[in-house]
């Protein structure tokens, strides 16, 4: 057995009792691999990557290892992402035009995964405290081609001040104990103990005090947690509805096949919990049945729990009060660069519902009706367009994975061994006549990155840190 912590095995011994050599015996099964694929794309059929089956739950969702290397991934087709986090987001499941919050949205797999639903209409404003963990998160929202995300480094408070009655819907998966990630990860086995799980309960009910005041009456909190920590799960639920009493359970679907169980209304007493009260759960502890908990024996994931809030309506609310961001004003020698670059490069470059900003020379599309982000630090603000240099316009990488390559004057199918070629760093000696000018490099259909046609080759643009490899067994003359 994974060499698990004697109070960890001595606490849910006591708890689940019967079931608990299934759970134990669960830690010694097979790590079960998963990605989503990105309905953003212009082409979201996979290329290199394997599919095991289905994800028992919403469309997007498959069994398969994704390597980071592939082109699947390195285009922004595939996010690899355990299965059992998956539930999450299909559970806020955000709609088109509205305002979302993922408040502890490190690395990206959540925030990417509300993108889906939100087909570039609205604002996702994706958080990370820890301004390292940020950089990743950004790193992954441009991968996706996501459009209509700001990326934040703020605490909470920082940002409840700001943005207070905000946002229609906000994802707080919590920083927690993460025993669900034993299976995998011997590091949180490591720095576990019998008194983590209340440590970080202390924390997440101030986070959670934070996301209470951002959110509009009427809308809704989805709290997850990858620990199976009762501290951490019923027992947060429990307080935040005896907290803040205009927030309401709602159900959770749970399909039959997935084999999602119901959250456990008796742990919501830390007594009970702690083995020194017995009592049967109260009558409004039985509502703690309508969050759900994922559990490693019972399904092909790791551990999980999930409940979803309704915060009350309020007819009478004011409209929020948050200060909006002003449009910038270029120059005239920004706009003629720029109006030259779009001409040159664009096909009909859609500006609907999007306006201009700059950080220094780095010139954004932010999603129209965006909060004031003045003392805030923000690593991305929507759409990346490029970068004014001396005489010239360079375009972004996160440009060229965002938009089908039907939106740009050239583009570029790689054969594979051009491909290995391009993500090395090397020109490439194209096979077509092209014009002079930029090219957006595609791969599978995508936009994998920019070349710069000059003289019967192309230059290569692709990042340089994120440059690599190919081994040569994936290499051939095939497209």
């Amino acid at each position: 057995m994974t060499n698990l912590p004697q109070d960890f095995i001595d606490k849910y011994t006591r708890l689940l009792g019967q079931s608990a050599p299934d759970f134990f015996a669960s830690f010694n099964a097979p790590v079960a691999k998963g990605y989503r694929i990105n309905p953003l794309k212009a082409n979201s059929k996979t290329f290199d990557t394997p599919n095991d089956g289905r994800v028992p739950y919403g469309k997007w969702g498959y069994f398969g290892t994704v390597s980071g290397h592939a082109v699947d991934h390195v285009t922004g087709v595939v996010y690899s992402q355990e299965p059992s986090a998956q539930f999450v987001g299909e559970v806020l499941h955000p709609k088109p035009g509205e305002r979302v919050l993922d408040l502890a949205a490190a690395p990206g797999g959540k925030s990417t995964h509300l993108a889906a639903f939100m087909q570039q209409q609205g604002l996702l404003w994706s958080n990370e405290i820890f301004l390292n963990r940020a950089k990743i998160l950004s790193e992954n929202i441009e991968r996706m081609g996501v459009q209509n995300s700001i990326v934040s480094s703020q605490t909470p408070a920082e940002l409840s001040a700001k943005l207070p009655q905000y946002f229609d819907k906000i994802l707080l998966d919590a920083p927690c104990s993460g025993e669900g990630m034993f299976h995998k990860n011997e590091a949180a086995i490591q720095q576990w103990h019998k008194d983590f799980p209340q440590e970080l309960a202390d924390l997440q009910r101030d986070i959670l005090s934070e996301a209470v005041k951002m959110l509009k009456p009427g809308g809704q909190i989805v709290y997850s947690t990858c620990t199976f920590a009762p501290e951490e799960d019923e027992q947060m639920i429990a307080w935040l509805l005896s907290t803040y009493p205009e927030f309401s359970l709602e159900v959770i679907n749970k399909p039959v096949s997935a084999r999602i169980d119901d959250g456990e209304p008796a742990w919501a007493d830390k007594a009970y919990t702690d083995g020194t009260n017995h009592q049967s759960q109260t009558q409004s502890q039985q509502i703690l049945k309508q969050t759900a908990r994922l559990w490693p024996n019972h399904l092909q994931g790791e551990g999980h729990f999930v409940a979803k809030l309704s915060k009350q309506a309020n007819p009478e609310a004011q409209q929020d009060n948050v200060k909006r961001m002003k449009s910038v004003t270029l120059n005239a020698t920004q706009q003629e660069i720029l109006i030259t670059f779009l001409h040159d490069t664009m096909i009909d470059f859609n500006l609907q519902g999007r306006q201009w900003q700059l950080f220094g020379d780095r010139l954004y599309l932010a999603p129209i009706d965006s909060p004031d982000i003045s003392n805030l630090k923000i690593l991305r603000l929507g759409l990346e367009v490029g970068t004014f240099k001396k005489n010239r316009f360079e375009p972004a990488h996160a440009l060229a994975l965002a938009l089908p390559a039907k939106d740009f004057v050239q583009h570029y199918e790689m054969t594979t061994l051009e491909w290995a070629k391009y993500v090395h760093g090397d020109v490439i000696r194209p096979s077509k006549q092209l014009q002079k000018g930029w090219v957006l490099m595609t791969a599978n259909g995508n936009g994998a990155g920019w070349g710069r046609y000059v003289d019967g080759q192309i230059k290569n643009f692709f990042p340089k840190g994120l440059r690599f490899v190919v081994q040569q067994d994936k290499v051939s003359d095939n497209q």
